[in-house]
């Protein structure tokens, strides 16, 4: 994983726009005491000529905050108009010249100690990050499957990215980097494969592309949604979506990962095992300068999964 560049200096909290080093939370609130927070993490490609950020999916993201609030209690209920426009202004503030990351966070405010859900002082804040790559999709990274399995859906949602839920998350990449690999692959109970550490799956086998299903405790992932769209609608590729094991993994002709920070990044060997011929394979690749092409405003087809702000003065 690459170095990241610290965060924009303004933060959206409590209501206003305010410097990050403000925006603080006391160590008595249930979202510190009990992970009680939901967030989303939204990519925003910048274009220099126009000085624009195209932001992907947004409201797809907004959608999703609003069913994770259905599933962890939370008292949110913010118009997409509004939502938006926080996003805009928070933008221009920060003077993003450069392609970018949105953390927005709904999270209990509430300090008593009772591990339940009051809703009684429910907030939302925002943060950005300046962001390139997460994982290096120009090569072929090193995956591992991890000796902790993904928490069940019937344990806690794995939906709603509630913070708490990626303790999880951090136990396998913590894993996974400190046996020299880039990330982890979770596996289900079951002995299915679930996801990476914070990213879907996607295999390749004799042309078919294979993906878990929902119902695999993997996240209603939106990169991966619109993966599994441009795959069937624009390439013609034949996509299953279904539950496969370790071994499949091993004998797959391609693998990837597909996420807001991961974008597309292929897998070149899982276990110390190659991944195909160990490079980047042929629907991999067509996928991948598919999903560029878009995000970087150079498909119209597709304008419509960007929200353009402009951060020009």
């Amino acid at each position: 994983m690459k170095k990241l560049d610290p965060p924009y200096p303004y933060a959206y909290f409590e209501g206003k726009v305010t410097k990050l080093e403000k925006a603080k939370i006391p160590i008595t609130v249930k979202a510190f005491q009990y992970g009680q927070a939901i967030f989303a993490g939204i990519k925003g490609y910048y274009e220099p000529v126009s000085q624009t950020v195209n932001v992907f999916r947004l409201q797809d993201h907004y959608n999703r905050m609003l069913d994770a609030v259905k599933i962890i209690p939370f008292k949110w209920n913010m118009s997409y108009a509004e939502f938006k426009k926080i996003i805009t202004n928070l933008t221009k503030k920060n003077q993003v010249k450069t392609n970018c990351y949105y953390r927005p966070n709904v999270y209990s405010a509430d300090p008593t100690i009772v591990p339940t859900f009051t809703r009684a002082n429910d907030q939302m804040s925002i943060y950005m990050q300046p962001l390139g790559e997460y994982l290096d999709t120009s090569k072929g990274i090193k995956v591992m499957v991890s000796s902790w399995l993904r928490t069940p859906d019937n344990s806690i949602s794995v939906k709603a990215k509630v913070t708490g839920l990626y303790v999880n998350s951090s136990l396998a990449k913590y894993e996974a980097t400190n046996n020299g690999y880039d990330d982890a692959i979770l596996m289900n109970p079951d002995g299915s494969v679930c996801e990476g550490s914070g990213a879907n799956i996607f295999m390749v086998k004799n042309k078919v592309l294979y993906t878990p299903p929902l119902e695999a405790n993997n996240l209603a992932g939106i990169t991966r949604r619109s993966i599994l769209h441009l795959a069937q609608n624009e390439l013609g590729f034949e996509t299953q979506e279904r539950k496969f094991d370790r071994s499949q993994l091993y004998a797959s002709d391609e693998l990837f990962f597909t996420g807001t920070a991961a974008q597309v990044s292929w897998i070149k060997s899982v276990d110390q095992r190659l991944i195909g011929n160990g490079k980047l394979g042929p629907m991999t690749r067509k996928i991948k300068d598919l999903f560029f092409n878009i995000v970087q405003g150079r498909d119209q087809k597709y304008a419509s999964w960007l929200t353009p702000i402009r951060v020009s003065k």
